[in-house]
């Protein structure tokens, strides 16, 4: 069977019908249909692709972090929200107290005898839109606690208060606090099923007092098996990627919408019972789409990040605030920003910070990292300074903080920002300014619609190789009237992804935001992963990234049709493509975008490289351009696998394809 039948028969059988069309029609316009030829030049070997070429950014938008990645699965669980019990139900004799045993986080509850042996006292969390629990599974309870007087008991229990059943309650145990002074208690509770939407209860028992704080209920099993860690399906997908590069925390939360509510890292590592409640400025950004319980806990801090990019495998990039509030929220406000003289705890953050990352013990911030049960260094390269921010409120801020991490660390590699948009009066003014300075990367962003992505394949093939080097941090097709994970989008950005990989010379790294989004609590969209309380789906633009990051190759090889490089171009029939070599590998990467609507039938010639080859062939294709993978079909749009055969010529390998109309297709040629 050769291979066009076999992609006919795999993606475009809907019926026998159709597929009896299908064959029809080949057969009539088999003799006038145009090949078109693709030459791959393995001789000439080109610029490197950094290990950093693509990775994942993450930002605390979408409930990514509490209630999405991060594995905490109660809400409010030290009650510093500003309404101390948002979040829980109370009920019977409950007290709320602030002279608690962690300075920053000094609230906690009394539960006390109700006056009545049948009136129950206890809590009732709500988790996160729930709380998820799988059959099988045990769940970690830990909570600071003391006795009032003699020793106390509470019962604590995992419920569902929608279940029809005899019994709410499906798991429980009883935690005896036998100490007047504030100690931690752990106990385990294991589901007997699954569901996705429980609720952790505390009940009084007897009538001796008890004092409760930082009351935390994880998985047993998070990703790696890390305490206070990742929730394992999320931190996999991350991993499944392969990304070369984590950027975190933000975004905007880098910001805040005010400077007090920035996001500050050395509130983010210790004791988590002793990180500080902050606002999330994604909280109420959007009134259409209100969440008023939306605060970071900061259980996902610096240092957490740090694990996590190197439990994945990707170069750490953090993000911090260069004495800037968010622009869009204070368009006429100077004064919410830190005047330039008056930068130099700002600047010190992010000196401290690369301390943290990588000083050895002797050093104030090395030591506190190893406290935390990481003695080696981070081994830090990239810092980035300031999220999005632009004109001369920004460049005469960031000025001070370059010429001090140049002075300190002049290994460290340091990110500016070009602005919000991707090109226009700003743009050009943060290009020139960042050059100046001598920023080592620009960050871009750019969210557009199909026409801007499939227009732009060449956007960089003109860029200057002599300044800065370009991070495309944050991008992401919004199709005209439509943003959601459709396929159409998918495949746009799989065609301007190739000038990414044509153009390795000059862009280091690209990240696709946002990354996390929870189907119950979403503010943005589209998004890369979507997930409920115990499921989780990737987006068709999360395969389009994946066939990327995982064979981006060692070094790009010239692709051209006509000595053209294959961009959509006139006469190019809606395709685009891009090669690199994998020297570690001994592979020729090739992949190419249709995005016409019917079938082109190509010739890719990879000059230089001999011998008989086979291929394996990815292809990612929907015959529905506003199809989308669900919770409910998490399947309906992945890569499918199938294998060719490659024709030897005396000085080239040859392989002869039909590629369907919009569709992404991969060969990895070895």
């Amino acid at each position: 069977m050769d291979i066009t039948t076999k992609e006919i028969i795999r993606y475009e059988m809907k019926s026998k019908w159709l597929l009896s069309l299908l064959i029809a029609s080949a057969s009539v316009s088999a003799a006038c249909a145009q090949t078109h030829t693709l030459d791959v030049n393995a001789r000439k070997v080109g610029a490197a692709v950094q290990p950093t070429m693509y990775g994942v950014f993450f930002e605390d938008i979408n409930y990514a972090a509490d209630g999405g990645l991060y594995g905490e699965l109660v809400k409010n669980r030290s009650f510093e929200f500003p309404q101390a019990l948002m979040g829980w139900q109370s009920f019977g004799n409950v007290e709320v107290r602030d002279d608690g045993p962690f300075g920053r986080c000094p609230h906690y509850v009394v539960l006390g005898y109700s006056g009545h042996n049948e009136l129950a006292t206890g809590l009732q969390n709500e988790g996160y839109f729930g709380i998820g629990v799988e059959k099988g599974e045990s769940y970690r309870f830990s909570v600071w606690a003391k006795a009032i007087s003699g020793e106390a008991e509470v019962e604590v229990s995992l419920v569902d208060p929608c279940t029809m059943a005899e019994h709410q309650e499906f798991a429980s145990a009883r935690l005896k606090v036998v100490s007047g002074e504030w100690r931690k208690y752990e106990l385990m509770l294991t589901s007997p099923c699954t569901v996705p939407k429980a609720n952790l209860r505390l009940l009084l028992k007897g009538r001796n007092a008890v004092a409760l704080e930082h009351v935390s209920l994880f998985p047993k099993h998070t990703f790696r098996d890390r305490a206070n860690g990742m929730r394992r399906d999320l931190a996999q997908a991350l991993y499944d990627l392969h990304p070369g590069v984590l950027r975190f925390p933000g975004g905007c939360i880098v910001e805040g919408e005010q400077l007090a509510h920035r996001y500050q890292w050395k509130n983010t590592i210790g004791p988590v019972e002793n990180r500080p409640l902050n606002n999330n400025r994604w909280q109420s950004t959007f009134t259409y789409r209100l969440f008023p319980d939306y605060y970071q806990s900061y259980g996902l801090g610096f240092f957490e990040y740090f694990q996590l990019a190197e439990d994945i495998g990707a170069e750490p990039l953090p993000v911090l605030n260069v004495g800037m509030a968010c622009q869009y929220q204070n368009w006429e406000k100077p004064e919410a920003h830190v005047p330039v003289d008056s930068l130099q705890p700002y600047i010190q953050d992010c000196l401290d910070l690369i301390e943290f990352a990588n000083g050895d013990t002797a050093t104030v911030w090395g030591r506190k990292r190893a406290e935390m049960g990481h003695v080696e260094p981070f081994g830090l390269k990239y810092i980035a300074v300031g999220n999005e921010q632009w004109d001369t409120l920004y460049y005469e801020r960031l000025r001070p903080f370059v010429k001090a991490i140049r002075a300190r660390y002049p290994d460290i590699r340091i990110v500016g920002s070009a602005g919000p948009d991707p090109d226009g009066d700003k743009f050009e003014r943060g290009w020139k300014a960042m050059t100046e300075m001598g920023a080592d990367l620009v960050d871009e962003h750019y969210y557009r619609d199909e026409r801007w992505f499939l227009s732009h394949a060449l956007r960089y093939d003109r860029y200057d190789r002599k300044g800065p080097r370009v991070f495309a941090g944050e991008y992401a097709c919004h199709g005209s009237g439509k943003k959601w994970n459709h396929y159409e989008a998918s495949l746009c950005e799989a065609a301007f992804m190739t000038g990414l990989e044509r153009n390795a010379d000059i862009v280091d790294m690209a990240t696709y935001a946002p990354l996390f989004a929870h189907v119950d609590g979403w503010q943005w969209r589209p998004d890369l992963i979507w997930y409920d309380n115990t499921r989780v789906f990737r987006s068709a633009s999360y395969y389009v990234q994946q066939m990327y990051s995982c064979h981006k190759g060692t070094n790009v090889l010239p692709l051209t049709m006509g000595g053209q490089p294959v961009v959509g171009q006139q006469g190019q029939d809606g395709l685009f493509a891009s090669a690199v070599v994998d020297r570690r590998q001994g592979e020729v990467v090739v992949k190419v975008v249709n995005t016409s609507d019917k079938p082109q039938d190509i010739r890719l010639n990879i000059l230089g490289l001999k011998g008989r080859r086979s291929a394996v062939v990815t292809t990612l294709h929907s015959a529905d351009m506003d199809a989308e993978n669900t919770l409910d079909n998490p399947c309906a749009i992945v890569p499918v696998e199938s294998d060719a055969m490659c024709e030897s010529t005396k000085d080239a390998t040859v392989l002869r394809d039909s590629i369907p109309e919009k569709s992404f297709r991969m060969y990895v040629i070895r």
